[in-house]
């Protein structure tokens, strides 16, 4: 058990029959009435986003979780299939559990969330950024940039990314996963 005062980020917690990750928190002490904390939790089961409030001094089911590194192998019928490193056990992931599996690539290397005393899997994070190849891109128009210097481009895996005019089929580039952002080329 915790109480709100020992909220930080990354903290996850049992709410409502449900786990959830601290993304963001606020103590807020209005100027008439209690304390609260004003918290964005993130559903480790289903990806979800919410907002919620706690009074000053309440207690929290804090939850164990463990952080274990995998390699992606495939998907199938049943779901994304990875493997330990350490161990080489294979585990299959729902789609549900798989987070911006548009930019998943065979050998890419992710962090897969377990609850620590039930031995279970229930999140699969990808890196902060990946690496991967334009396969398509469209054409630039030369002096097409009085408002917008971007173009949709196709990577390796079938994502649509907006990058800038200069990249070409064939280049690599790094993309934020959080926001599907184009970050840099990578040599």
């Amino acid at each position: 058990m915790a109480t709100t005062s020992e909220i930080r980020n990354g903290l996850c917690i049992e709410l409502n029959k449900d786990i959830w990750q601290v993304v963001e928190f606020q103590h807020v002490k209005p100027g008439k009435g209690n304390a609260f904390v004003r918290a964005k939790l993130k559903s480790l089961t289903s990806g979800k986003v919410v907002e919620n409030t706690f009074p000053s001094g309440a207690s929290l089911e804090v939850v164990r979780i463990e952080r274990r590194t995998f390699q992606y192998l495939y998907k199938d019928e049943t779901g994304y299939t990875f493997m330990n490193n350490e161990t080489f056990d294979q585990i299959t992931l729902p789609d549900a559990m798989v987070d911006a599996k548009e930019l998943i690539k065979e050998g890419l290397e992710v962090d897969i969330l377990f609850h620590a005393s039930e031995e279970r899997p229930l999140f699969c994070e990808l890196p902060d950024n990946v690496i991967l190849e334009v396969v398509e891109a469209e054409m630039a128009v030369k002096g097409n940039t009085s408002n917008n210097a971007y173009k949709k481009a196709i990577v390796e895996t079938g994502a649509e990314i907006m990058v800038p005019l200069f990249v070409e089929p064939g280049t690599k580039i790094k993309i934020d996963t959080n926001t599907f952002e184009y970050l840099e080329r990578v040599k």
